[in-house]
């Protein structure tokens, strides 16, 4: 994890609490540091406040499937195509709709 970097996206977020593509970035960044549990809690409070916010939907669901909350995974993807669909962001929903589909129905 980029120490710099994400000083840098807490000072972001701490001048604009509401802003979501700062706390993206911190929760990309302690994700790549290993730190799964406070980059989730940043994703879910993205799709929590900020539902429009189409690229926290991929994101999260990745890490619910890893952690084998394949229900959680598979909602979050649904309701994901759905916001980047209302968003006509249709590359996003079709990535969406390819991580659903690898999840395996008779594993859910």
């Amino acid at each position: 994890m980029n120490e710099q970097r994400v000083s840098k996206l807490r000072e972001f977020l701490d001048a604009d609490p509401e802003d979501s593509f700062s706390r993206f970035a911190l929760a990309l960044e302690y994700l790549k540091g290993g730190d799964i549990k406070t980059a989730q809690s940043y994703f879910e409070y993205i799709r929590d406040n900020d539902p429009g916010y189409v690229g926290v939907y991929y994101h999260l669901g990745l890490l619910y499937q890893e952690s084998g909350e394949l229900v959680k995974a598979q909602k979050t993807f649904v309701t994901g195509i759905s916001a980047a669909r209302e968003a006509r962001e249709y590359r996003a929903a079709s990535e969406l709709e390819q991580a659903l589909n690898e999840i395996e129905p008779d594993q859910i």
